[in-house]
């Protein structure tokens, strides 16, 4: 499940917008969200600085020298989850409030996924279970990487502040010639990032399904 620690600044291509998890344990134990603003390889990282709260200024961890653990989901065929130590080189208030924080020198990762995904750009829809007057609640969108356990989903949203429920719902793909497969799944998780919602959805006993849809791509498979 897990891959060795490596130097390679590889696992830092990441696109401005990215959302990171930042964790301080000094001078208290404190975890914040923010998002990648860019970087140069080996100097530094430029990050957003989050937005105060009433609980909570960060005014005691955001500061030059603290250390703090950085971790971020890398998207792939496999899936990974990255981490690595930095500290603060500098927080900047003019013209807005940025983080910059040391390149790290080394990144650890690990595979989040058992199952092999790939990658895939098929239109699809989330479709609700429960039927008033025939009128299902239909969510249109592409599946970017798919699995026999489970796909990545997305759709264009200008609200950062939308969220798909964690429920029971299926995933329709057509196959062309008016032939479409229906998926019992249920919804994961879901994020906003870069004017795209990215839903993770888990299938329900849909191997068959899926390799029908592997061919119908041309995808060799080995489930």
């Amino acid at each position: 499940m897990s891959s060795p620690s490596t130097n390679n600044a590889a696992y830092f291509e990441l696109m401005p917008g990215k959302a990171l998890d930042i964790q301080f344990s000094h001078p208290v134990n404190l975890r914040i969200k923010t998002s990648l603003i860019g970087y140069e390889v080996g100097k530094y990282i430029i990050l957003k600085h989050p937005e105060p709260t009433r609980m909570q200024s960060y005014k005691d961890v955001l500061v030059e020298g603290n250390v703090a653990i950085v971790r971020y989901i890398l998207e792939g065929t496999q899936g990974q989850c990255c981490a690595f130590k930095s500290s603060i080189k500098h927080v900047v208030k003019h013209p807005q409030k940025l983080i910059f924080l040391e390149f790290p020198q080394k990144i650890e990762n690990r595979e989040l996924r058992l199952h092999q995904r790939f990658v895939t750009h098929l239109p699809a829809n989330i479709l609700s279970i429960a039927e008033v007057d025939n009128d299902r609640t239909k969510i249109s969108g592409i599946i970017s990487d798919i699995s026999a356990k489970g796909c990545g989903f997305s759709f264009k949203s200008d609200n950062a502040k939308l969220k798909v429920n964690k429920t029971a719902v299926n995933i329709q793909v057509s196959l062309g010639n008016n032939k479409n497969i229906e998926i019992p799944a249920h919804v994961c998780n879901s994020r906003y990032e870069q004017g795209k919602i990215f839903v993770g959805i888990q299938f329900q006993d849909a191997e068959q399904q899926v390799k029908q849809i592997l061919e119908h791509l041309l995808i060799d498979n080995d489930f």
